[in-house]
């Protein structure tokens, strides 16, 4: 059955790895083994949400998400977006950007580099409002209890968030302008362009969380309505069964799925930016990392759950607010890349062994998840 679920993922991996390999060598090999698992883990709780919906669903819609809907996520935001990003920022075309990146690399890397603030102002502050509205939040369970208790408390209070992160954008935009002033004024308009860059990164999450609101609410709303046939049918005596959602319902779980989807593989693509600007190297990783999601979202649908390793997505979302940071710095500053996937992947693997410890401590005391949790460790 894994063979099986995983086995598309395993072939693309291999032949991902191996095409790596060849154009780029053992470096090459490396920082695609790192995007790829920067996009699994980060798009590991867009799965689990994917398949709790999924499973609401009739065969036809499932098989529509799960062929039409990957392919969308696959060539579309994860291969295809990347490109689009460079071509924007470089001022090129899109076509040009691939040309160049695979004819003329040294004058690629050189558009790609002075493109690079604005990439990572717009970055920074998407990846930075997702790791503070996460923080922000109150759960219930909470990983490192000693922040997210305090912050949780903070979190009530309106904006925060929007706050903190025009805060740390106009520190941004005057770092550079100081040091744009220091060294006689040779780039004077970077500032400029990392202000820009930054609230436009601000707005794309704003609007793509505003999507994802409407689209929710609209299936609640549908959900609600199927509740009330059923209702209805109950009354009147009829036999009820469970019903997928079909029709108009499942249209708009289809879109809220398309959307949700998109904003999460926002941040695997623009913390891609953060480990490495060659569009070739991107696409390999971000198009192996997808093809994991899709066989993930399988595997939940027909197996179960893997949501038992709750602090996944605490660990996610921390090496997301990591990337955050270390692409703001990148405007003024070099990070090896290596360092950056690390980062994010000590985090995950943090997280994933905390899980671990949890659940092992659970079943020791033989409690249920939430009487037990203040006494379960809890990575700390």
């Amino acid at each position: 059955m894994l063979l099986k679920t995983f086995g598309w993922s395993f072939a693309i991996t291999a032949l991902g790895l191996a095409a790596a390999l060849i154009y780029g060598g053992w470096e090459a090999f490396g920082v695609v083994a790192i995007l790829s698992v920067l996009e699994i883990s980060l798009s590991f709780d867009n799965a689990v949400v994917n398949a709790g919906i999924l499973k609401k669903m009739n065969a036809f819609w499932q098989k529509i998400f799960l062929t039409i809907g990957v392919l969308v996520a696959v060539f579309g935001m994860r291969l295809v977006f990347p490109v689009v990003i460079v071509a924007i920022t470089a001022k090129m075309g899109p076509i040009e950007a691939v040309d160049l990146s695979f004819n003329q690399p040294e004058r690629y890397q050189e558009l790609v580099t002075d493109a690079h603030p604005a990439i990572a102002a717009f970055g920074g502050m998407f990846l930075l409002m997702i790791f503070l509205d996460f923080i922000f939040e109150d759960r219930d369970i909470q990983w490192l209890h000693w922040i997210e208790r305090p912050l949780a408390k903070l979190g009530k209070v309106d904006m925060l968030s929007v706050c903190i992160s025009l805060i740390v954008l106009l520190i941004a935009s005057m770092t550079v302008a100081t040091s744009a002033h220091q060294h006689g004024g040779g780039h004077a308009d970077k500032a400029e362009t990392v202000l820009l860059a930054g609230v436009a990164g601000l707005i794309t999450y704003l609007i793509v969380g505003g999507l994802s609101g409407f689209f929710e609410n609209r299936l609640e709303e549908e959900e609600e309505r199927e509740q009330e046939a059923e209702e209805e049918a109950r009354k009147s005596g009829k036999k009820v069964s469970a019903i997928a959602l079909s029709g108009k319902a499942a249209f708009f779980m289809f879109l809220y799925l398309e959307v949700l989807d998109a904003s999460f593989s926002f941040d695997g693509v623009i913390g891609a930016f953060a480990i490495s600007n060659e569009i070739v190297l991107m696409a390999l990783g971000l198009g192996i990392g997808a093809m994991y999601v899709r066989s993930l979202t399988v595997y939940l649908v027909r197996q179960g759950t893997l949501d038992d390793y709750v602090y996944l997505e605490h660990g996610a979302h921390y090496a997301i607010g990591a990337l955050a940071v270390i692409l703001l710095i990148t405007i003024q500053y070099q990070i090896n890349e290596l360092i950056t996937g690390l980062v994010g992947v000590v985090l995950i693997g943090w997280s994933f062994w905390s899980s671990v410890r949890r659940n092992k401590a659970l079943e020791a005391a033989g409690g249920d998840e939430r009487g037990s949790e203040a006494e379960v460790p809890s990575g700390v």
